[in-house]
């Protein structure tokens, strides 16, 4: 059976939205990752036999093949092809899985993949009229950054629901207080701004050009749960999903070099042993990485027993917290180690790159192990992949 393996990742400091990644194209943002990635392992783009990227937006200037835009702007000759996917959140987790794929099948050698967001740029967006001039009423003008937007009446209304009233619905059925999701906040960005220090996150990320922004620009150093516990709840009245225990809206990129046994020269940062998604009714999303870890897992040959640590994208504290509850045997001292998205934010199309990408550091900067990289998806889908070394 032929493997594939990640030969390097990167990404971009993620911005917040608004912030110092707010005047880059998306496609600008792509390029930037891709062009980074073929100079720092000397590889000839032309040997790459496909480009996979994720992109959950595609509304405006990442329309029409993002994937093939950013592979232009990067300097790629013509003959490198592109193509881009959509599982929402888990876009740029699902390029990863789609390029081991192609590579386990003997379709390919060399897939680059990975994702981008600008969800400062998404544009709004009106709906069409059947008829040219309608006789009465006004458009409805929707913002493309996040959420649900034109929903088919025919889907039932508890599916239809914001993220954030899932989240709150996961924090309730699954009895999650405030105070714990506040903490869990602040250790996430404690954590990563600890990573940032000590030089932890050096060796996966690349600076855009003409933008100023030495790190993740969401990160909180000086948070506290006091500070968290002033913030009043979002999505419902008297809940405990607030802006301080949510991911922020962000902008970013992430590439991710997967390849053959034998295909690049160097050793490989991790092998991909397994990958899996699962579903689950659309309103309990968050708990989806649940299962899908577990059944990617169960495809790697490995149980919970042999995890070193896990990458979750942290959606929201109440999200993370319930997986953590359906992972019993995980020490929660092995997840996000060096933080996540509560801190480090989540541009949709960019986050499972970036998550995949550092667990495989992570794997090589510790020499050995096992790592599992899980995602929760908007509509009621998980996504997972086990990495090993």
């Amino acid at each position: 059976m032929i493997a594939s393996f990640v030969h390097d990742a990167v990404r971009t400091p993620f911005g917040r939205a608004g912030g110092a990644l707010s005047g880059v194209r998306p496609d600008d943002l792509a390029a930037v990752v891709m062009a980074s990635i073929v100079e720092r392992t000397g590889l000839d783009p032309a040997r790459i036999d496909d480009v996979i990227f994720g992109d959950a937006n595609q509304a405006g200037e990442d329309n029409r093949n993002v994937a093939r835009f950013g592979a232009l702007l990067a300097g790629f000759p013509t003959t490198v092809t592109g193509t881009t996917v959509n599982r929402l959140c888990a876009s740029s987790l699902e390029a990863v899985i789609q390029g081991s794929r192609a590579i386990e099948a003997g379709d390919a050698d060399i897939v680059l993949t990975g994702g981008v967001e600008s969800m400062s740029r998404a544009p709004y967006v009106l709906e069409k009229s059947a008829k040219p001039w309608p006789a009465s009423g006004n458009p409805t003008l929707w913002n493309t950054s996040i959420g649900w937007r034109m929903t088919n009446p025919a889907l039932r209304a508890d599916w239809t629901i914001s993220n954030g009233e899932s989240a709150e619905h996961i924090a309730r059925t699954w009895e999650i207080g405030r105070e714990a999701q506040d903490e869990f906040a602040v250790r996430s960005h404690r954590l990563a701004a600890e990573a940032w220090a000590s030089g932890v996150f050096g060796a996966e990320i690349v600076q855009v050009p003409g933008v100023s922004l030495a790190r993740d620009e969401g990160i909180r150093d000086g948070s506290t749960v006091e500070k968290l516990a002033a913030l009043k709840a979002l999505f419902v009245a008297d809940g405990s999903v607030t802006a301080g225990n949510s991911s922020s809206i962000n902008d970013g990129a992430s590439a991710v070099l997967v390849a053959g046994e034998g295909a690049l020269a160097g050793e490989p940062l991790a092998r991909i042993a397994g990958r899996a998604a699962h579903g689950v009714d659309p309103q309990n999303f968050p708990i989806a990485p649940i299962e899908a870890a577990n059944k990617a897992l169960a495809r790697a040959g490995r149980s919970w027993a042999d995890v070193d640590f896990v990458e979750l994208n942290e959606a929201f504290a109440s999200q993370s917290l319930a997986c953590l509850k359906g992972w019993p045997e995980l020490d929660p001292q092995k997840l996000n180690v060096h933080g996540g998205a509560l801190a480090i934010g989540h541009p949709l199309g960019a986050s499972g790159g970036r998550i995949v990408g550092r667990a495989a550091h992570e794997l090589a900067r510790r020499g050995s192990g096992v790592a599992v990289v899980a995602i929760c998806i908007g509509v009621g889908q998980g996504l997972a992949v086990v990495l090993e070394r």
